[in-house]
């Protein structure tokens, strides 16, 4: 009786252990719907801090907004931008989903600052609207880590900048959960 006693004691510890190990294991890559990046290039380069959103709709879809706070102004024209998006994801393979080459439409909110390079001198601040296009291809491994790059461009609707166009690139880090 004692044998048996002790025998079902250890099996259930043996059970408890392992059931709590698996609630504690992240969900699996395909259910993870968030993602969180930040652009390394504008971020190293400008200074500026880009963070990005995106939430996974579903394997071939995702939109997501991009914020960008400048840091240092006088090198870089935008000061603060504001950009809502929607990817649509061009991959044959469905082991993640949301992954591979993707075409991005967005709209971006900005505000910035005019700069003359030839007479290397700032001009007026202005606040503008685009709209545009990119393209660009999202990795993905099994842990959730997200390395990306893109480029595009968008046409100023307001016009009140010198310029009728604006250009978007990046290189994107994160992490899916």
């Amino acid at each position: 009786m004692k044998k048996l006693l002790l025998f079902l004691l250890v099996l259930s510890s043996i059970q408890f252990s392992i059931a709590q190990t698996e609630t504690q294991l992240p969900k699996d890559i395909s259910e993870r719907r968030h993602e969180l990046k930040l652009d390394a290039i504008k971020l190293l380069s400008i200074p500026a801090i880009e963070l990005n959103y995106e939430y996974i709709k579903d394997v071939n879809q995702g939109f997501g907004a991009t914020l960008l706070i400048n840091m240092d102004d006088e090198n870089y024209f935008e000061k603060f931008s504001f950009s809502p998006y929607f990817r649509f994801y061009f991959n044959t393979s469905q082991e993640y989903g949301a992954k591979g080459f993707f075409v991005k439409a967005f709209t971006s909110f900005y505000s910035g600052r005019d700069l003359d390079y030839f007479l290397e001198e700032q001009r007026d601040d202005y606040f503008d609207i685009a709209i545009g296009f990119a393209v660009g291809q999202k990795l993905i491994n099994r842990s959730g880590f997200v390395f990306e790059y893109f480029i595009g461009a968008g046409r100023n609707l307001l016009e009140n900048s010198d310029e009728t166009m604006m250009a978007k690139f990046g290189v994107n880090v994160g992490y899916r959960f």
